[in-house]
């Protein structure tokens, strides 16, 4: 799989290796998209590493978590290569795409949508999945035996979803505040029924807590990471992570849900514990 027209839009040093952005057409997408790339300096000298892959929040976009996360200092330690796509497609000219922060733009919810207008541009699942990875992986000569996933938000619902409905395929998944219920929170709703459309059988498929609730066995025996901020304006509403932490007992799933007094929703409390999660994914996912 090789990425169409990639173009490198900006770059810069930092902590000894490189962030990087790029655009490129996209395939699954119809549309152009962008995404950004750190990589450490063993990267730059030839040497294949693991890739990371976040996925950010309602409203962020390839820049948000390079600029507020905090991470290029550990990725470097660590040896890591960061990939952070965009959260939509943008663009597309569909009526009202950007009339809520909710849904449309900068709400793509990491998933394929069945609904007109949405299916057709809005598959972001079949990008990041069938597309992007593969691609980034072979241009720059990642190793795509040991790949990542993480998340933040709308984000840490990709990753948490994404984790379990590609099984084989990432080898390490964690989340800061995810949304993992979204059939049972507003925010879920109100995008499951624009990209699937009224049959709720259709959105249990994008349901973290649901998925997990499925497994026979633990998916990720080396253990899944969740940081939770107690001041999270929208943890009674829209995130609940014990609909998730219920679903990984009942699967012998091993879960590390930390929740923390005095943190919100913000890029703070990612920052504070990045550097952990990026540990968690060097030690249980990618370690030899």
């Amino acid at each position: 799989m090789t990425l169409d027209a990639l173009e490198l839009t900006s770059e810069h040093a930092c902590f000894g290796g490189v962030q990087r952005f790029y655009k490129h057409h996209s395939s699954e997408i119809g549309l152009p998209m962008r995404f950004g790339l750190y990589l450490p300096a063993q990267a730059l000298a030839g040497q294949k590493v693991p890739l990371l892959t976040y996925l950010a929040g309602l409203t962020c976009n390839e820049e948000t978590f390079a600029i507020k996360g905090g991470a290029q200092r550990w990725a470097a330690e660590l040896g890591l290569a960061i990939l952070t796509p965009d959260t939509s497609p943008r663009g597309a000219g569909i009526l009202g795409e950007s009339n809520h922060w909710e849904f449309g733009v900068g709400a793509g919810f990491y998933l394929d949508a069945t609904e007109m207008p949405w299916a057709g541009h809005w598959c972001m699942e079949s990008y990041l999945i069938k597309e992007l990875l593969p691609g980034a992986g072979g241009h720059f000569s990642l190793d795509d035996q040991r790949l990542g996933l993480f998340g933040h938000s709308m984000g840490g619902h990709g990753a948490l979803t994404l984790a379990l409905r590609h099984p084989g395929i990432f080898r390490s998944v964690s989340a800061f505040a995810p949304i993992c219920a979204p059939t049972q929170c507003p925010w879920g709703h109100n995008a499951f029924m624009g990209y699937l459309g009224q049959d709720e059988s259709t959105w249990a498929a994008h349901d973290a807590s649901v998925l997990m609730g499925q497994q026979r066995s633990a998916p990720y025996p080396r253990g899944i990471l969740i940081d939770q901020g107690l001041a999270d304006q929208f943890l009674p509403t829209q995130l609940h992570p014990h609909r998730f932490e219920e679903a990984c007992a009942q699967a012998g799933q091993l879960l590390t849900l930390r929740r923390h007094d005095g943190y919100d929703h913000g890029y703070y409390f990612v920052q504070t514990f990045m550097r952990d999660h990026l540990r968690h994914h060097a030690a249980g996912g990618f370690a030899d």
